[in-house]
């Protein structure tokens, strides 16, 4: 991933932070968003979309971007921030604690996808940006990495549910696990209404 698209949204001296989340899906577990700002130029063999990335690579791509980025800021809403304010919504939150929590103020923000509100400084949202901006792609591996970690933890406190298997994702064995097991804590709520009973609550 070179920085020809980036050519085309801003010019070269604006400093720029990378945005973007993981999380939005899972029926449990935080959502995470992680913002980034690299140096103008700032090559990364191997960046792209995180979900192109197999995990022992993102996890090596971790570590170098934390190390080659001029700052990264990575944060959270939680499962009940979730049910209070939708997805969406503390999805946006999440980005914008990671904005806010940088130590450089950027100029412009760049966001993953094609919607973006609450910010105080100018922003340009980028349909499938975390495959084509470097700073997006950065912030899309802190974010998945920081998440999956999570889940690893999350396995931990309730093994029941395979958490660090399928990460809190709607698969079969999730339902079923839930259907076994009720749910915990770490589960969304508002993602399950149509199945909560008094058995699985």
């Amino acid at each position: 991933m070179d920085w020809t698209f980036y050519n085309t949204l801003l010019p070269s001296h604006v400093v720029s932070a990378g945005i973007d989340e993981a999380g939005r899906g899972p029926l449990a577990g935080p959502v995470v968003a992680a913002a980034v700002i690299l140096p103008y130029g700032c090559i990364i063999e191997g960046l792209n979309d995180s979900k192109k990335i197999s995990e022992k690579k993102r996890e090596v791509l971790f570590e170098i971007i934390k190390e080659k980025a001029i700052a990264y800021s990575i944060a959270e809403a939680s499962p009940e921030e979730i049910d209070e304010y939708n997805i969406l919504g503390a999805t946006m939150l999440a980005m914008k604690r990671a904005e806010e929590g940088l130590s450089v103020r950027p100029e412009h923000l760049l966001i993953d996808g094609n919607r973006a509100r609450g910010f105080d400084l100018p922003v340009t949202t980028v349909i499938k940006g975390d495959a084509l901006v470097p700073s997006i792609s950065a912030a899309s591996i802190l974010a998945k990495v920081t998440r999956d970690r999570y889940c690893l933890e999350m396995d931990k406190k309730y093994p029941e549910y395979s958490f660090a298997i399928h990460k809190g994702y709607p698969t079969k064995a999730h339902y079923e696990a839930i259907a076994r097991n009720g749910i915990c804590p770490e589960h969304r709520r508002s993602f399950l209404k149509k199945i909560l009973t008094d058995d699985t609550v």
